[in-house]
């Protein structure tokens, strides 16, 4: 047998092995190319169109060896040129398809299209070449027509394939910009099979895309109607209702698993949209479910732990948590955050000093050294607290913040000039910071230097005209003081302006109503403040409004009732004592 008969053989499957004998360290470097983005439905393979023996000449052979090698080892700027002289030199439907995919990978359209429009000349019957083409023609200066041509062309040839490659339409046109055009070339292309589910899921996927949602919601409930157990159109029909009404999502998912009970991914769904609305028992038993039937399915475990640690349940908590950690949870730092905040809640400080200080990489390092710091400053060890977060902004870009939140803690515990050093030290790298100039005239407020509050107040709204709480606490400040009312009523409306549902500002509008005598106003505003947010301050001014209006009776219960749920409040505490209570 002549060494020529011999390589009379499939090119590529050769090539291959070939190329995997002669460069062993092309295994080790990259893995070989993936399938293309349009790749066909299901994950099924491009079938190999039967073909005559491809005489491998040293100049294809070395080409083959080149460009395979090369992709192997992520050079695909050296096997993209290489594959389409190969596919001039050849014109082998399996050098087609090959330089396709590798055109592909590269992110090469052009060449892509170019290699596509030769695979589908080579074998007009392929619907794989076609829909490929189709796709790499959405970015090129092909018109709109030609496209919907050679899909509808595609989809007229699938045969029992045809409901996959309806569902990859929306994939095939991807790189196309305009999301309107697309949605009118899946309409139209679509129109032939509107008997199949599919065909509808796509024009929902296109409408989507296209952000008209009410088009999409018809769509799947079409796709819903003609295949009901099928959940994926179910599962798109909920992700749109959440961005608008997360209570339709939950009961758009309830109503398939009245149904379909044992849909392990509907199920999921329908505990993340329980988290989501707060119902925070419903979705822990939805977790749990799917725990019952998959007991080693890590998120949904992890998502029925932080649900139980949300709950107060620290030892159902727990228990999920360590599941996971002896299971291999990828993410062990989240095991080591998670455990953290159980033993903290359970009053373990060294536990939970243990766990925060396992953590080891970024970001949630930086967030269990934060809460490290303020354990520290909670238990008396300011110092330490101090120096950790020192440590953490050292050099950093994140400096600044990591001072004023050293300057907050120290604020909490009471050491004001020392909060306002640091405060002031920052404000020196950093004149124009409004977060820092916000917290140093806050502090300049407890120590009494008005005047310098109000010129760093100023400073905030020039820089930052919306600044809301600036103008709140320049005008609550006024108005606390019976200072300039109606100037103080005028900066506390804007700041109501900026932020309409901020109960905090609520409550300095109705306090500045109140200090100009209008008593009936600023309870009605003082109310809905409280309403907004059980806050003891919110309180203390409510009740001392209703004392004004002479309801004695009525101001104790609002003192009391706040009292018995924030005993500690200073504000409080001292309004009571004012009143004699």
């Amino acid at each position: 047998m002549s060494l020529t008969s011999t390589l009379r053989r499939p090119l590529l499957r050769l090539a291959l092995l070939m190329a995997a004998g002669l460069a062993p360290c092309a295994a080790q470097a990259q893995p070989a190319v993936p399938e293309p983005t349009a790749e066909p439905a299901a994950g099924e393979p491009i079938p190999q169109v039967g073909m005559p023996g491809q005489e491998l000449t040293p100049q294809v052979l070395y080409g083959v060896l080149l460009a395979e090698i090369a992709g192997a080892r992520g050079r695909v700027d050296v096997a993209v040129p290489v594959y389409l002289e190969l596919l001039q030199l050849t014109r082998d439907v399996r050098v087609a398809q090959r330089a396709t995919e590798m055109a592909l990978y590269a992110r090469r359209m052009d060449a892509a299209q170019q290699a596509a429009g030769v695979w589908v000349e080579l074998d007009p019957e392929s619907t794989d070449a076609k829909r490929v083409l189709a796709g790499t023609l959405g970015g090129a200066n092909v018109s709109n027509e030609q496209i919907a041509m050679r899909l509808a062309e595609a989809l007229a040839t699938s045969g029992a394939r045809l409901p996959g490659d309806l569902l990859s339409l929306n994939r095939v046109l991807a790189r196309m910009p305009d999301k309107d055009v697309v949605r009118q070339i899946v309409d139209r292309v679509t129109e032939p099979y509107l008997d199949y589910s599919e065909a509808h899921f796509a024009r929902a996927h296109a409408a989507f895309a296209a952000r008209n949602e009410a088009a999409s919601l018809a769509a799947l409930d079409e796709s819903i109607r003609l295949r009901p157990e099928w959940d994926q159109p179910l599962l798109l029909k909920a992700q749109i209702q959440h961005g608008t009404d997360p209570a339709a999502a939950v009961s758009t998912l309830a109503g398939y698993l009245e149904r379909h009970p044992d849909s392990l991914q509907v199920q999921r769904a329908y505990g993340r949209a329980l988290v989501s609305t707060k119902q925070y028992g419903e979705a822990r038993t939805a977790f749990e479910r799917v725990l019952t039937q998959e007991p080693d399915d890590q998120s949904s475990r992890y998502a029925a732990a932080m649900i139980a640690l949300e709950m107060g349940d620290l030892p159902g908590a727990e228990q999920h948590l360590e599941v996971l950690q002896s299971s291999g949870y990828p993410d062990k730092d989240a095991i080591e955050m998670a455990l953290g905040q159980v033993f903290e809640a359970r009053g373990d400080q060294a536990g939970a000093l243990a766990h925060y200080e396992a953590v080891a990489q970024s970001p949630r390092r930086e967030r269990a050294q934060l809460q490290i710091a303020r354990m520290l400053a909670q238990g008396g060890a300011l110092d330490e607290a101090r120096a950790r977060l020192q440590a953490l902004g050292e050099g950093g870009d994140e400096r600044m913040n990591y001072l004023l939140l050293e300057a907050q803690m120290l604020r909490d515990a009471g050491q004001i000039d020392t909060a306002l050093q640091v405060a002031d030290g920052a404000l020196q790298v950093e004149p124009d910071n409004t977060d820092l100039l916000y917290e140093s005239a806050m502090l300049l407020e407890r120590l009494g230097r008005i005047e310098a509050m109000e010129g760093r107040l100023r400073k905030i709204i020039a820089l930052k005209p919306d600044y809301a709480h600036a103008y709140n606490a320049l005008g609550y400040s006024l108005a606390d003081r019976g200072l300039r009312l109606d100037e103080a009523e005028r900066l506390i409306r804007k700041a109501v302006a900026l932020a309409p549902g901020d109960p905090f500002i609520l409550d300095s509008l109705g306090w500045v109503r109140f200090r100009q005598g209008h008593l009936a106003d600023a309870r009605s505003i003082l109310e809905k403040a409280y309403t907004l947010r059980d806050d003891p301050e919110i309180a203390a001014h409510l009740g001392e409004v209703i004392w004004a209006l002479g309801d004695q009776a009525g101001a104790r219960q609002t003192w009391q009732a706040a009292a018995g749920k924030h005993p500690e409040n200073d504000t409080l505490k001292a309004v009571m004592r004012r009143f004699g209570l």
